[in-house]
């Protein structure tokens, strides 16, 4: 979403920027093509008294995405390797974090667009067909994984209030296709409203930049509302209002273990607004600022410009903290994954006496390894 340079003061305050997602950008690598002061001092600075450290920010920014990429992309591979194994259970919640570690794992496979981007101050040089995809694959997955996140929270809400699941009358393998394929198709039909207007733009340098022809800042207002309401605010009520339930009826079951683990449920919902709130705030204001371009000061737009890259490398590790919180901390999950990299483990060749039938050995075998699989099950934790 961005402002083009243009002589009128009220467009060309700034431009904002959508290589692969929203992002911001100050106009000074237009100066050429704005107004100036006899002191060449561009007319959208002027009267800003503070001055940030755009090299520290870029050199941050570049190392917190290499770090998002390497954990992310190890965290979310396991997940999506170990619950594909288990892809044929009965548990729909199960079902919906394999399709949480498929989004976030998508969106870790274009971190390094992000990070070079970041180091050549927004430069595009990847073609047009790059910039294009690249942001269809990362819009589809930044819903996705929340709307799937949402219904997740909802499902384990049932599971605790119905003992049978609703399913319209359709078989579960239907049911949840049709549900699988609605918030996909929900998060792609969301992703074309800016798709369309992505292209590679060559000014100064190329850039992949969200610009529509015509009524741009009520294209700019009309996103982020959908932002704001498709991608935060509705998964923020569901997910928080189905922990809050969830927390007291774990509280109210007899058993210990659930009395302990009711803090873990409001961690989920904490997290996720830690997550995604500070970035659609900044949305918002800069909002704001475009329908009311004097509202602001300088030095506030300055800061709002400075933090918008920050806050949206911030969104970003949704993508290391979903991996833990639904699967790393649950016993099931640790028991298959050490199981499954236990056949991957080569083993000693153990002397065999010659009165034990094959069928023995193996039952032993079987047996160690059930052996692992109590003793880890019975570590803490539990989704």
């Amino acid at each position: 979403m961005g402002f083009p340079p243009t002589s009128s003061p009220s467009l060309s305050k700034r431009y904002v920027v959508l290589p692969q997602g929203p992002r911001c950008k100050a106009m000074d690598s237009f100066h050429n093509s704005t107004h100036h002061y006899d002191n060449d001092t561009p007319w959208f600075i002027y009267g800003c008294t503070i001055t940030l450290d755009q090299d520290t920010q870029r050199i941050s920014l570049f190392l917190l995405y290499l770090l998002l990429y390497m954990v992310g992309l190890v965290e979310n591979s396991l997940v999506v390797w170990i619950n594909w194994k288990r892809r044929h259970s009965c548990s729909r919640v199960l079902f919906c974090v394999l399709n949480i570690g498929i989004s976030d794992l998508m969106i870790v496979l274009m971190m390094p667009f992000f990070m070079l981007e970041v180091t050549i101050d927004m430069v595009w040089l990847w073609g047009r067909f790059l910039c294009k995809f690249t942001y269809l694959v990362y819009g589809l997955n930044f819903y996705s994984s929340t709307f799937f996140l949402a219904y997740m929270t909802l499902e384990r809400y049932l599971s605790l209030t119905r003992p049978q699941p609703y399913t319209c009358g359709l078989p579960e393998h239907y049911w949840r296709g049709l549900i699988c394929g609605g918030l996909w198709a929900l998060a792609l039909l969301l992703t074309l409203l800016e798709n369309v207007h992505v292209d590679l733009v060559e000014w100064d340098e190329p850039g992949c930049f969200m610009m529509p022809n015509y009524s741009y800042i009520e294209w700019f207002t009309s996103i982020t509302c959908i932002y704001l309401l498709c991608q935060f605010l509705g998964p923020a009520v569901i997910i928080i209002t189905c922990n809050v339930m969830i927390a007291r009826a774990v509280a109210a079951a007899p058993d210990v273990q659930g009395r302990r683990d009711v803090w873990l449920v409001h961690v989920y919902s904490l997290v996720f607004v830690m997550c995604w709130l500070p970035f659609h705030l900044v949305m918002l204001f800069l909002t704001v600022d475009d329908l009311n371009p004097q509202l602001f000061s300088c030095n506030t737009m300055q800061v709002l410009y400075f933090s918008y890259s920050i806050v949206q490398c911030i969104t970003h590790f949704h993508c290391i903290a979903n991996p833990i919180l639904y699967n790393f901390l649950s016993k099931s999950f640790r028991s298959v994954l050490i199981n499954s990299v236990l056949e991957y483990v080569p083993r000693e060749e153990t002397n065999t006496p010659a009165n034990i039938s094959p069928g023995e050995v193996a039952s032993a075998e079987k047996g160690r390894r059930g052996s692992i699989s109590s003793t880890t099950s019975n570590l803490d934790g539990n989704q």
